[in-house]
């Protein structure tokens, strides 16, 4: 039995849990973080295979979405698709400036080739609404689904992340997008419909394109003019 982490982890013990396999390390964070543990999900190209290592060994932990209100018609549907397949505990999460307020206001930030503006939309519509669910759901422990070889930002992470006294916990961090599909195969679940598209990632409807031969996921978000969209950072 895994005692339930009421402060600090030790270095030592992060060093000793970023060595486990990643049902071996949700296991620890739904045993350590109890009903302080929630995880994210875009609803993207490879979402459902995080969603579903975790709804295997704690299903009722919590599912925060952020709905940026430009998301393609086929996530969200993939997203309803999901949420009944896997049994989701989805916590849906919105910015409360809408999307016509803050046209009005900025005008169509994702058209701009100032990265500054594309953080001012990031800010907005993903980071505000992501930060206030977590204090909502009072989260101490959050499962990411993030890889290392999807940006640089990414390599450089490791499995367990502290930041103050949250945990971030990225299970499958070293898996390969051949890793995620065999797995997706394996467990017989269902794609994103825009997968069979060409697209290998996908988030908002204006700043998503399919993938082209030899070239990175990522440069296909943002017109590649940026990797993160400020969540995790």
């Amino acid at each position: 039995m895994i005692a339930r982490i009421d402060g600090s982890i030790s270095e030592s013990m992060e060093r000793r849990l970023a060595l486990l396999e990643p049902q071996q390390l949700i296991h620890w964070a739904a045993s350590a973080f109890g009903d302080q543990l929630a995880m994210s999900t875009s609803f993207g190209i490879q979402s459902a295979v995080t969603l579903h290592l975790v709804t295997q060994i704690a299903p009722e932990t919590p599912v925060i979405w952020i709905d940026t209100g430009y998301l393609p018609d086929e996530t969200y549907a993939y997203a309803v698709q999901l949420t009944g397949h896997l049994g989701l505990n989805l916590k849906i999460y919105e910015s409360p400036v809408s999307p016509q307020q803050m046209e009005r206001q900025y005008g169509r930030l994702w058209e701009s080739d100032d990265v500054e503006d594309l953080n001012t939309y990031d800010r907005i519509r993903k980071v505000e609404p992501m930060q206030r669910a977590l204090a909502e759901q009072n989260v101490r422990g959050w499962i990411s689904g993030l890889r290392a070889e999807q940006t640089d930002f990414r390599r450089q992470l490791p499995p367990i992340q502290r930041t103050n006294q949250q945990y971030r916990i990225y299970p499958i961090l070293e898996w390969t997008s051949r890793d995620v599909y065999r797995y997706m195969e394996k467990h017989g679940l269902p794609q994103h419909p825009l997968f069979s598209q060409g697209f290998t990632t996908v988030g908002d409807k204006h700043s998503s394109r399919k993938t082209l031969a030899h070239e990175h996921d990522r440069q296909t978000r943002f017109r590649g003019l940026k990797q993160e969209c400020g969540i995790h950072l």
